[in-house]
């Protein structure tokens, strides 16, 4: 009887194999058939059709890496089990990391990225953050590559007791500690060392929100008779403060790990948290509408909603008032102790003051279920508090486990396919001629299809211009600038609007008193800038070829020459002009928070305006063309830019004043000022340019939600300038800012100001020294 052939290799591997990948058998090592095999029939349980596909293509792509049978077969192994835990949606996202590692990293490392995978994914509990968790890698390849492999052999150890935000501090350290130092490196992420382990222990929180993650949804569903969807958020990349806790898409999204609160124990902390979002998702018939509201009036009205949200939850649960009024102890300051006061005031029924009395009456007059009698009083209340002033930053309530209410609010879409567009706004420059003799049109408004623009400044006799007369701001042409979207690494087109608007005149003898002041300070530097001023001519001696002859180096020649010695051919002279060839650009950051007091009770601004006048004063000195601008925010769209003084303008009385009528307002959008402002000082002719930053805090804007966003803007802004051949150095006034300001500006263009009321002093000196 004849024996029958052979199987082909592969055949019983291809048998098990969806058709679209029985091609698989033939390429993969015999090796990896066994388990391949094995996981197969788990991961056609677990995963879709698409999942599968999904899979399978992965451990085809890393077999074609070629850094070893290893990398695949931990694939194999590990990919089903992370898709158990986050969907397998994320098995692509992965996947491309994984081929993304192999340039950077040896097939070993690559093997216990993937390996120690599914730790990552069951400790994390989230999408986002997992994704976050491969960049984190990323990141640490590129900063310290030897100590991947010893942190992964101690992931799970790491995250039992560390945040994403923990671990990336933690790791920072042990790079920027031992950047030299590979063996200490290498034990430091193995931790192996007392630092490594007392840094682990300072980046330490006390709960992690996936170790209590069951025992909280079986709290809520005692309380409520329902599920619901958790997840972990991580806002703690540049300190310890994680986000506040919010609902988006029926989801209730807590900070991955938090700590004990004034000796509440954390976990109290999380159901009262967790109390409170379920609650406002059962008080919430809709959303309501934000067109048309300013920020003091959303925090009001958001304000009352936290609290019938939480009356008609104690009306149905009453014990729910002890979980929540134990974390209404704290008052802050200003209008956010207001907010506090009225908060605790409604909670518990005893009003503090006449207006937290004012509030507990207008509240027990109206219905809990009615969301419009609560959106009124919200209203009536940022009535009673416009006069106060209010920072959407500055000014948030200290209870801690109150929402960010952004699932109260919801905007119309317009359907811009339905509207037709509008004529191009014609902006037409005349001769002043043509203007005087226009009759105005008293009605029309900055939305005319035309508008007449004189060039310059038309003044009157008495020397007032008459825009200033009327009381009407000039209008500049709007100037759209690029801007870097770091989530997509791609800068998005005509993204962020700059508006320039005239600066306005402040008090010119509040200067002067402020220069009489500060008169100590400059006599101290009054030496170090008379060194650097131009000197006059300077003869350059002992030249062959030169502008003049040199008499003394002439006779001495002659001399030796007539004793028969070798005379010096050098007896010309060339006279050089000592001139500095400078433009520096003073770039201040006038946003709202600039407003806040400092230990003398001055304001930041008011030390940023005497810090400019006594630079001033000394770039004057020197000589070198300088320019003073300034920035603020509102939106993307509206980007606001004044120029106290120009570099074609003098220093004096005019520049001075203008000066002192800066005001802190609004957000701080950098990167489009700082792209505006390198355009601006690109125009002037100098050998060396110069744009000094001065800020007290970090890129924010009101449409921006990620922190990261506009920092990496910045840096991509303060990138673009460096390639002009422009300097950028960076002088802040927040103690917190080394977790940013380096990123931006780079590690030694930066000075923190670590009392701010010393600004006026360093700011001329850190100018002599940048410049000299």
């Amino acid at each position: 009887m004849p024996s029958m052939p052979p199987s082909p290799p592969g055949s019983d591997l291809a048998a098990l194999l969806p058709p679209d990948h029985t091609g698989l058998a033939g390429e993969l090592p015999a090796a990896l058939h066994p388990a391949l095999a094995a996981a197969l029939p788990d991961a056609r349980r677990r995963l879709s059709p698409r999942g599968l596909d999904t899979w399978l293509r992965g451990v085809d792509g890393l077999h074609r890496l070629g850094r070893g049978e290893s990398v695949t077969l931990a694939w194999i192994e590990a990919a089903p089990q992370v898709a158990r835990d986050l969907g397998e949606d994320i098995l692509a996202d992965f996947a491309g990391h994984c081929a993304g590692f192999a340039s950077r990293t040896s097939g070993a490392v690559i093997t216990r990225i993937i390996a120690t995978a599914p730790i990552a994914a069951r400790r994390l509990g989230d999408v986002t953050l997992f994704r976050s968790y491969l960049r984190f890698l990323e990141h640490l390849l590129s900063r310290a590559p030897r100590g991947m492999r010893p942190m992964l052999d101690n992931l799970g150890a790491l995250l039992d007791v560390l945040t994403l935000g923990g671990l990336r501090r933690w790791a920072d350290w042990g790079a920027e500690a031992h950047r030299t130092d590979y063996p200490e490196l290498e034990r430091f992420f193995a931790l192996a060392t007392e630092e490594s382990r007392a840094v682990l222990k300072r980046e330490r929180k006390g709960t992690l929100l996936v170790d209590v993650q069951r025992r909280l949804g079986m709290y809520l569903r005692a309380l409520w008779g329902r599920d619901f969807v958790m997840a972990p958020t991580a806002g703690d990349f540049d300190n310890r403060a994680g986000l506040q806790p919010h609902i988006e898409g029926y989801t209730l999204y807590l900070p991955d790990a938090l700590d004990d609160w004034q000796g509440m124990a954390a976990l109290d902390l999380y159901r009262a948290q967790l109390a409170h979002l379920a609650a406002h998702l059962a008080a919430l018939d809709r959303a309501h509408q934000g067109e048309g509201l300013n920020a003091l009036q959303m925090a009001c009205v958001g304000l009352i909603e936290d609290a019938r949200a939480e009356a008609l939850a104690i009306a149905r649960l009453p014990r729910l008032r002890e979980l929540w009024a134990p974390f209404h102890a704290v008052t802050g300051s200003g209008i956010a102790g207001i907010f506090d006061r009225i908060a605790r005031a409604l909670l518990t029924g005893t009003p503090e003051d006449e207006l937290s009395g004012w509030a507990v009456r207008g509240f027990a007059a109206i219905d809990p279920a009615d969301m419009a009698a609560a959106h009124r009083l919200g209203l009536a209340l940022a009535d009673r508090l416009h006069a106060q002033p209010f920072s959407v930053y500055r000014d948030r309530p200290s209870c801690p486990y109150r929402c960010d209410n952004r699932v109260l609010w919801e905007y119309e879409e317009m359907a811009f396919d339905s509207i037709a567009a509008a004529p191009a706004q014609v902006r037409k420059y005349v001769s002043v001629m043509e203007m005087v003799n226009e009759v105005e049109v008293e009605t029309a408004g900055e939305d005319a299809q035309e508008i007449w623009v004189q060039a310059h400044e038309l003044f009157d006799d008495d020397g007032i211009s008459f825009n200033e007369r009327e009381g009407k701001e000039p209008l500049a042409p709007p100037v759209f600038y690029d801007e870097f979207d770091h989530t997509i690494q791609m800068m998005r087109p005509a993204w962020a609007t700059v508006l320039e608007r005239r600066a306005r005149a402040g008090d010119p003898g509040r200067a002067e008193a402020i220069l009489t002041e500060h008169r100590a300070v400059m006599e101290r530097l009054r030496h170090r800038l008379e060194a650097m001023r131009p000197q006059g001519v300077t003869r350059v001696r002992k030249l062959e070829d030169g502008d003049d002859l040199d008499l003394n180096a002439a006779v001495a020649a002659a001399i030796d020459t007539r004793l028969r010695q070798q005379p010096d051919q050098r007896i010309m002279m060339r006279r050089v002009l000592n001139q500095r060839d400078t433009a520096v650009l003073v770039l201040l950051d006038l946003s709202e928070s600039t407003n806040d007091p400092t230990a003398s009770g001055q304001t930041v601004l008011d030390l940023t305006r005497s810090a400019t006048l006594l630079l001033g004063e000394a770039v004057a000195r020197v000589g070198d063309s300088f320019a003073v601008h300034g920035f603020c925010s509102d939106g993307r769209a509206q980007v606001f830019y004044q120029r106290f003084k120009d570099f074609s303008d003098p220093w004096g009385g005019l520049a001075k004043a203008r000066i002192m009528g800066a005001e802190g307002r609004l957000s701080t959008r950098m990167g489009a000022a700082i792209r505006h402002g390198a355009h601006l000082l690109g125009q002037v002719r100098a050998t060396r340019r110069l744009m000094l930053v001065i800020t007290d805090g970090a890129p924010a804007d009101i449409d921006v939600r990620d922190p990261h966003y506009l920092r990496a803007d910045a840096r991509r802004a303060v990138e673009e300038a460096m390639r002009r051949g422009i300097t950028l150095f960076c002088l802040t006034l927040d103690p917190g800012a080394d977790a940013y300001a380096q990123r931006i500006f780079g590690t030694r263009n930066v000075q923190v100001v670590d009392k701010v009321e010393r600004l006026p002093e360093r700011l001329p000196a850190l100018y002599a020294a940048l410049t000299r």
